[in-house]
């Protein structure tokens, strides 16, 4: 049987159904962002897991120039080793007929007969190689597909010199090449660089390799101690040229998704609670009003009998029904948001399937905020209205002296109309109602305009790199480092307004008990055409004493100018060198570190040396340019400004970064929702007052504007206190969102605090509408009678 306050509990959400569903809403938005962001990052998580279990991805990568088959032996018994295979790799230029650029690509050998026994592959279409037949390849999907490729379709690739003719027999994904980019850039590009795999003695034929492998893949048993298997590695290789083993951490394709699922996951775990407690404290806030403006029905209870507990019971039922309800809606929409953005990841990250997973503790941690947040504000406020004896609660609250607040207003009070004046001592009668109140609406704010900084700073990121580090128009690479005589043959080219030379060497860098595998870029002294930025955004020259490394680099290494690092170089003889920090640079993209292309040349004892260079050209003979860098041998690729950037914008857009738009929306409806309930909030207090002037002769307009014009200061007062807010909110953003990969910067973008004080103020307009068109509405008999 239904009791009298379960009936009056119906009653009262279905009076307050519109207040009780923009509270629900903000709290759902709240929940939905912890479901969805915990959601995705344990399904990204245990897809790769699975992914490369499945096709047995290597855990140890051991390059080297030229090793004995029979070595492979000798691997597999080095303790801690579970399996090794030998493999030949190379590097390829294709050439498209739709493209005046040769595009680069990886070549990766297969097995003649059976299946590889690590890394192995997912055939998408066609079949697989047959080991009889030198000209069949298998090529990655992803590629062929920005190309149009198919099995069956004829390509012409320049592989160690000598140009050949292969035919697609099928297209394939591999663990191995999640994320492929070329070399020399950090941007997947899928349409600049594709992998081909082809059978072992045809690949083997082309770089001279029969007998001989140049890289070796290792599986680890478990409890393999990996530093200690890769020191092995190392020991047998050196005498064969190898260049440094590494374990699946440092691997190019598993470092740029873990980065993308760690930037998720940072997401998770610092955005989410702040939107949630801006939800709960709005919806403290929110359930604090309610109950005093409950008082003289609480009153009525108690005269009728009920104790304390069941009076307390009934408006804590109300609570959880609107915290429940909320919660319940935020977890349904977090699994629906989360499951379709998770299969946007999917494609993004070339899963060939997906294992969907939820993490139960976010749905506890969701429920648990919700309930409790809004248990207090109940709590606390029925504990004084609890203190009143039953006479006391039923009276309506002594009428509040405006005197003192008139004689100190003085002549301002003199100038305002009578509407103004009520909404002024509403204002000062209740300073913490209209704190909190201004907090609420500033918490929309911040929210809104950490958002758009966090817009504006992934744009920033973007037009740094492309527009003011990078102002060349293309990058070439040369096949191997090449003296400048090749430097002096692109400056000859017709079209070529400039060049620029570098070089890039592959390292590692130390510091102690922090190290991190990346490249030095040798830039010229006075670089124009690719530089190196300090935090004002002026170009610092390269120096010959030393070594400038980016801020996001010198941060995992944990060092400042005028520490030394210790470099270990990946390339040729492979000396360590001593070289001391001279400074720090503001880099948007990657973890770099630069040197004078002189100083490097000098500590490698090879002068002259350059493995690459950056062009200006002129836009009008651009083809023209194409064609020739197309045709000159010692050219290994050819990379164009424009793709970059447009695959870098890609990257941002459908990566982690892409969560950005999700939680701009949720900014958005929960600062309407904030501000709306603001609106609700003051009519349900004050629809008694609202009619009673409508009684005395106040128009429709004037008795609106009474409430509306408190809801017009406190949005104005929140606007400045929201954005300095804002502010500091979008660094903690900003820091969720920057990975290894790519650093977005919190910087202060005007337009972003004026559109987000926009939001707030339509939100304030809409919401004044609908409350307008309420208390238009209003039956003033109706409203003037006490609730039974």
């Amino acid at each position: 049987m239904v009791s009298p306050l379960d009936r009056k509990l119906l009653r009262d959400l279905w009076r307050m159904k519109g207040q009780a569903i923009a509270i629900g809403l903000v709290i759902a938005m709240g929940v939905m962002m912890l479901v969805m962001m915990t959601g995705i990052v344990s399904s990204l998580d245990e897809t790769r897991r699975t992914y490369y279990e499945r096709y047995r991805l290597a855990e140890v990568f051991a390059p080297a120039a030229r090793a004995p088959e029979r070595l492979i032996e000798k691997l597999d018994e080095i303790p801690g080793v579970g399996q090794a295979e030998g493999r030949v790799i190379g590097s390829a230029l294709i050439d498209l007929p739709k493209r005046n650029l040769p595009v680069q690509a990886q070549v990766v050998s297969l097995p003649d007969q059976g299946e590889p026994r690590l890394n192995d592959i997912y055939l998408t279409d066609g079949r697989k190689l047959n080991g009889t037949r030198a000209d069949e390849i298998l090529l990655l999907q992803s590629f062929a597909q920005v190309h149009g490729l198919r099995p069956g379709d004829a390509v012409h690739a320049t592989m160690n010199g000598a140009r050949r003719t292969f035919r697609i027999v099928g297209l394939a994904r591999s663990p191995e090449f999640l994320y492929t980019t070329a070399p020399g850039e950090l941007v997947p590009d899928d349409s600049r660089f594709g992998v081909i795999w082809m059978n072992r003695s045809a690949l083997a034929a082309a770089y001279d390799m029969r007998g001989a492998f140049n890289e070796a893949i290792l599986s680890l048993a478990r409890g393999a101690n990996t530093v200690a298997v890769i020191a092995d590695v190392d020991r047998l290789l050196d005498p064969y040229g190898g260049l440094g083993a590494y374990g699946l951490e440092d691997q190019a394709s598993n470092l740029f998704i873990s980065q993308e699922i760690n930037g998720l996951r940072a997401q998770s775990v610092f955005v989410p609670p702040i939107f949630l407690a801006v939800a709960a404290f709005l919806l403290y806030i929110v359930i604090t009003r309610i109950v005093q403006a409950e008082r003289e029905e609480i009153g009525l209870m108690k005269a009728f009998g009920y104790s304390n507990l069941e009076v307390g019971s009934h408006y804590f039922k109300l609570v959880l029904a609107i915290a429940i309800g909320g919660a319940i809606a935020g977890s349904l929409l977090g699994v629906i948001v989360g499951r379709a953005l998770i299969d946007v990841y999917t494609a993004y990250f070339k899963f060939p399937f997906l294992v969907f997973r939820l993490d139960p503790a976010s749905f506890v941690n969701g429920f648990l905020v919700s309930v409790l947040s809004a248990s207090a504000g109940g709590l606390l406020v029925l504990r004084r209205v609890f203190a009143l004896t039953p006479a006391a609660a039923m009276r309506p609250a002594t009428p509040p002296d405006f005197s003192r607040i008139d004689r100190i207003g003085g002549a301002l009070m003199r100038q305002l109309d009578q509407p103004s004046k009520m909404v002024l001592r509403q204002l000062i009668r209740q300073p913490v109602r209209s704190l909190g109140a201004a907090i609420g609406v500033a918490s929309g704010m911040a929210l809104s305009a950490a958002m758009l900084t966090i817009f504006a700073g992934f744009d920033r990121t973007i037009d740094l790199t492309f527009g003011v580090m990078d102002r060349s128009d293309v990058m070439v690479s040369f096949t191997h480092a090449a003296s400048k005589s090749t430097v002096f043959e692109l400056q000859r080219l017709p079209g070529v307004i400039e060049v620029e030379q570098m070089r890039v060497i592959p390292v590692i860098f130390r510091n102690g008990l922090h190290s991190h595998r990346g490249a030095v870029y040798g830039m010229v002294q006075s670089p124009r055409l690719n530089r190196a930025i300090d935090s004002d955004i002026q170009t610092i020259p390269m120096r010959s004493d030393g070594i400038v490394l980016s801020a996001a680099l010198a941060g995992i290494l944990k060092m400042n100018a005028g520490d030394t690092l210790t470099v270990e170089v990946r390339e040729g003889r492979q000396p360590v060198l001593e070289i001391p920090v001279v400074g720090i640079a503001k880099s948007m993209l990657g973890s770099p570190a630069y040197m004078e292309l002189g100083a490097l040349n000098k500590a490698l004892r090879e002068p002259n040396r350059v493995s690459g260079a950056h062009l200006r050209i002129d836009a009008a003979q651009g083809d023209k340019v194409y064609r020739t860098l197309k045709d000159m041998p010692t050219i290994a690729g050819v990379g164009l400004k424009s793709d970059a950037r447009a695959a870098f914008q890609k990257v941002m857009d459908e990566g982690a970064g892409s969560i950005r738009f999700v939680m701009g929306a949720i900014a958005f409806v929960i600062t309407f929702g904030i501000v709306y309930n603001a609106a609700r909030i003051g009519y349900a207090e004050r629809a008694r007052d609202l009619a009673s002037l409508r009684v005395i002769g106040y128009t429709r307009g004037e008795a609106a504007f009474v409430l509306l014009g408190e809801l017009a200061v406190i949005t104005l007062v929140a606007l400045p206190v929201g954005a300095i807010l804002g502010y500091y909110l979008s660094f903690a953003i900003a820091a969720g969102f920057s990975t290894e990969v790519y650093q977005i910067p919190a910087n202060f973008h005007p337009e972003s605090y004026g559109f987000a004080a926009s939001v707030v103020l339509v939100a304030a307009v809409v919401s004044g509408f609908l409350v307008k068109r309420d208390i238009d509405r209003t039956e003033l008999i109706i409203a003037l009678k006490t609730r039974e």
